[in-house]
């Protein structure tokens, strides 16, 4: 089977990785003569207004039938980027509703999802496997609709509610962070959200409904539902969830005193936050969590803002070009 190549890039994902990513492909489909185009975004959200294009113009849904044409060019989308510009794109898709598979090579700097998929670190590496995959994979996304902002989305990583919305969202506001990212150090910026955030955010109730029964936490302090292990650009927060699995995994901790913060820090780098009794995680494939009091909500690494959430998630799949391993933590 043939391809035309549509590549949808973020130059200045993982500070500027992508763009040089992009240039290492870029070298390839030209020495192979590889029929392709390419499309660099300029600001932000301008992803989903390239996906939204190709969507009407060329872009076709998947079905077997082009395997069995070997001579037909089909049109792959293939993102470059970090886990905001896939999940730009795929929320694209998602909404259309019309089963388009992607290709996907990491250029960000957290790159959850491609551990997640345990793509290889080398981006031509990726390219190969996209090139030699004849039938995309499905994999499990997270799905969710707000009651009170009547608002429906996805996620490829994780919506998190707490802690880590905090960190985002400080990380995002800080008055340094455009000044190191000119210098590729923008990663310093998030170092210090972390700790910041880390010694403010104070725990708040919240109700969780999954399985026909209730849950109710009275000092939630980090509230994350993930598709798979990794959050927050490599920390196995979830290590039995698996993108292979219509399921998904959530996870609350418990906000604790301050020298207790750093023996669980310990805990989960060691991977046996799971023997703490201020960890909780359940594996479904539906839940409920309501927060009345407002707090930082993320999907992706993307802010929704300060706010009550009465928030449903469930699963839904989505066409991967390539060929997946076991989901499994090394």
């Amino acid at each position: 089977m043939k391809y035309y190549y549509h590549f949808v890039v973020n130059p200045e994902a993982g500070s500027g990785r992508g763009l040089k990513v992009a240039k290492k492909i870029e070298a390839i489909v030209k020495k192979r003569r590889f029929p392709h185009q390419f499309y660099y975004t300029e600001y932000a959200g301008q992803e989903q207004e390239l996906t939204t294009s190709l969507l009407a113009q060329v872009l076709l849904p998947w079905d077997d039938i082009y395997r069995e044409n070997s001579e037909m060019l089909y049109p792959l989308l293939v993102v470059i980027g970090g886990d905001g510009t896939l999940h730009q794109v795929v929320s694209s898709l998602q909404e259309s509703e019309k089963n388009i598979p992607l290709g996907y090579i990491p250029a960000g700097s957290g790159n959850d999802f491609a551990r997640g998929m345990r793509l290889p670190k080398e981006p031509e590496q990726v390219f190969w496997k996209i090139a030699g995959t004849a039938t995309p994979q499905s994999v499990t996304i997270i799905k969710y609709h707000d009651q009170i902002q009547d608002e429906t989305g996805f996620a490829i990583n994780n919506i998190g509610i707490g802690l880590d919305a905090s960190i985002v969202y400080a990380a995002n506001h800080s008055a340094a962070k455009s000044n190191l990212n000119k210098f590729n150090l923008g990663s310093f910026a998030y170092l210090s959200a972390v700790v910041n955030v880390l010694f403010r955010q104070k725990g708040f109730p919240i109700l969780v409904e999954t399985n026909g029964k209730q849950l109710n936490f009275t000092k939630a302090f980090l509230c994350t539902t993930t598709n798979h292990p990794y959050f927050g650009g490599g920390v196995a927060i979830a290590p039995t969830a698996n993108l292979n699995e219509d399921k998904i995994d959530f996870v609350l901790v418990e906000r604790v005193a301050l020298f207790k913060i750093f023996w669980l820090l310990a805990l989960l780098t060691c991977k046996k936050q799971m023997r703490s009794r201020y960890f909780h995680h359940l594996s479904t494939n539906k839940l409920r969590i309501v927060s009345t009091v407002p707090q930082h909500g993320q999907e992706d690494g993307e802010e929704m803002g300060k706010r009550p959430f009465d928030i449903t998630i469930t699963t839904t799949k989505q066409l991967i070009w390539i060929m997946l391993k076991k989901s499994v933590i090394t």
